[in-house]
């Protein structure tokens, strides 16, 4: 199976503070491919990397281009979904409005339609409250929100940065299926950084371990969460 995205001796830095280091991954087509690490490690930064939001120096291929010299908008539009920490939520508008804002670099009105009922069926709950102010929704379906913008570009390939974080347990599973479900159903690639190791490793194929900028280990997921060593010194379970 090739690579959608792959990235290769990757440093990133916020001004004059080095926060990657020669970090190399891939992402499979059709794949899930999880990023751990404990806080300040620098996963979100690598997201923003591939997203060209930071300074970068090394490789980025999507799709078979380069893209580190590329700006934001123009990675986008290649088919790059990015649900940040945070959210994201434009809390002024519907949840409605939200999605469409998802959809602004699509051309395609009639199957741009159709996308709606697409994410409404896999999010149920914003249909019911897609006239409501988001910032009224919950954590939860805040979240819901986020990723269903996402996908309202019809991404090829899906960011994801700690969608658990703040939610329930039992709102997290949900995501979690739908997460599963959108791979699945779709085809669409994921990239996740995600707090909860035990979780992620179940949802993902692949999976590497950022510590202090700098990969130290990667694999199989189910070859990490089976190494009872690897839990202990670096995933804590």
């Amino acid at each position: 199976m090739s690579a959608i995205l792959a990235a290769e001796n990757l440093d990133a830095s916020y001004g004059a503070t080095q926060v990657l280091y020669g970090v190399s991954f891939s992402v499979e087509q059709g794949g899930i491919t999880t990023i751990l690490g404990a806080n300040g490690a620098g996963k979100t930064t690598l997201l923003r990397a591939i997203c060209a939001m930071v300074q970068i120096r090394g490789p980025i291929t999507f799709l078979g281009q380069r893209i580190e010299t590329k700006a934001t908008e123009n990675i986008v539009r290649m088919g790059l979904g990015h649900v940040p920490d945070g959210r994201g939520t434009f809390t002024h508008l519907t949840t409605e409005e939200n999605l469409r804002l998802g959809a602004y670099t699509r051309r395609d009105k009639a199957e741009t339609a159709k996308d709606f009922e697409r994410v409404y069926g896999y999010f149920p709950r914003l249909k019911e409250r897609r006239d409501q102010q988001a910032g009224t929704l919950s954590g939860g379906e805040q979240q819901m929100l986020a990723i269903g913008r996402a996908l309202m570009l019809k991404p090829k390939l899906l960011l994801l940065d700690e969608p658990s974080f703040g939610l329930a347990p039992v709102i997290v599973q949900e995501i979690f299926r739908i997460m599963a479900a959108i791979n699945q159903q779709e085809g669409v690639s994921i990239l996740l950084v995600e707090q909860n190791a035990s979780l992620a490793l179940n949802l993902a194929d692949h999976a590497f371990l950022l510590e202090t900028g700098r990969v130290v280990i990667s694999g199989a997921a189910k070859d990490i969460a089976g190494d009872e060593a690897v839990r202990r010194a670096y995933l804590g379970y």
